[in-house]
């Protein structure tokens, strides 16, 4: 069968980049279209992106010619791949709803909305059916779906697997978050150095609202938000890639700690977000807590272990680290990748966006956020207090 055709919106920016690399030869998808900036359209994409990947830049993606990011530019393709700024996704994306595409957003402009479906693969894959309740409500014929935040994606599993095992009452979570977090060129060195920024502004309030979307269940046309409180603070550490969140969860029903660990280690995603002919994807892992020479904060060595974890963990498999006694226990859980999804290339209208769950190989987002180009970091001058690039 022919390849379902793609564009990929805010292409030259540290997402977009993913976006690229990871379409790269990918059996369902062909990019035929790479949308940018005004600045970058009309040029070869090679001569406008900066390319801040380790990963090569693929050879198809570098003589192609940058459009405008509108409809009419990328009219061949059928899904958008949108790696905009917020802001801009806000009154970009649903230009490309009403032409009959569906725009899978890495924005958190329309995560709120209570019609797009906050998806995680190996969460709710039942979310996806609010899409023909959006299109009857907009009056469109395309869809607009969203990703949620990175720190937040990781921490959903983990508390997924326990909701449907014993109940979720209360969380409270920590976050140390790394310099990917930040985008290119990211925090300057002088405020990270040697330094935890706390407070990564407005982070806190989307790990304390998109899980409870996520774990929450389908109504009438919208999702009922889980029952569940939860508090989260969030801080920028010194460590290259990969996030670490400290978790102590309250549960309805009471367990030990080797129960805990035995619920997580044998988590699957549900039937419709797991890849045909493939195994069952373990989505947990619990792995001993190390603590090697280097900086340490909270009890928990960074920046060794970190790194050399990133080339261990595989597909979207969460590394959970100690457990402890008591109702409250704490769980440090890695986010190395960010669950990006897909369609299924035999469905022919997105109608059949169930089997978007099946998709994009459930690739990774590390951790980056949305930034095209110079616009990353707008702090208050002398407080730390950094304003994410919107993921």
């Amino acid at each position: 069968m022919s390849k379902i055709p793609v564009a990929v919106l805010g292409a030259t920016g540290s997402v977009g980049q993913r976006f690229i690399s990871l379409l790269q030869n990918h059996p369902w998808f062909e990019v035929v279209a790479l949308a940018a900036s005004d600045r970058s359209e009309g040029k070869p994409y090679a001569q406008a992106a900066r390319w801040v990947l380790n990963d090569p830049l693929p050879a198809y993606a570098q003589s192609m010619t940058l459009v405008p990011a509108t409809p009419q530019s990328v009219s061949g393709a059928k899904i958008v791949f949108s790696a905009l700024p917020a802001e801009l996704a806000k009154d970009l994306e649903p230009q490309f709803a009403r032409a009959g595409m569906a725009v899978c957003s890495n924005a958190s402009s329309y995560r709120k909305e209570e019609d797009v479906p906050l998806l995680l693969p190996e969460v709710n894959a039942d979310h996806i059916h609010l899409i023909p309740a959006q299109r009857q409500l907009r009056g469109w014929s395309g869809a607009i779906l969203t990703n949620p935040n990175c720190t937040s994606t990781g921490l959903t599993v983990a508390l997924k697997a326990l909701q449907d095992a014993f109940g979720l009452k209360r969380a409270f979570v920590v976050s140390m978050q790394a310099l990917s977090g930040a985008g290119y060129p990211g925090v300057p060195s002088l405020d990270i150095l040697d330094n935890v920024i706390p407070n990564i502004g407005g982070e806190e309030t989307k790990v304390e609202w998109e899980p409870r979307k996520m774990l929450g269940s389908l109504a009438q046309g919208g999702i009922r938000l889980a029952d569940v409180k939860l508090s989260a603070h969030t801080n920028r550490v010194a460590v290259s890639d990969g996030h670490t969140v400290c978790v102590s969860v309250e549960l309805e029903t009471p367990a030990s700690p080797e129960e805990a660990a035995a619920i997580l280690s044998a988590y699957q995603a549900p039937e419709p977000a797991r890849e045909p002919q493939r195994r069952p994807v373990r989505q947990v892992r619990q792995v001993p807590v190390r603590h090697p020479p280097g900086v340490l904060f909270a009890g928990v060595g960074f920046r060794h272990h970190q790194v050399a974890d990133l080339d261990v963990l595989a597909g979207l498999e969460r590394e959970l680290g100690r457990f402890q006694d008591g109702r409250q226990r704490a769980a440090r859980e890695r986010l190395v990748e960010l669950g990006v999804q897909g369609f299924d290339r035999h469905a022919e209208d997105v109608d059949d966006l169930a089997q978007l769950l099946h998709g994009f190989e459930r690739d990774v987002v590390r951790g980056l956020e949305q930034v095209d180009d110079a616009r990353l970091l707008q702090r208050a001058p002398g407080v730390h207090d950094e304003l994410e690039p919107d993921h």
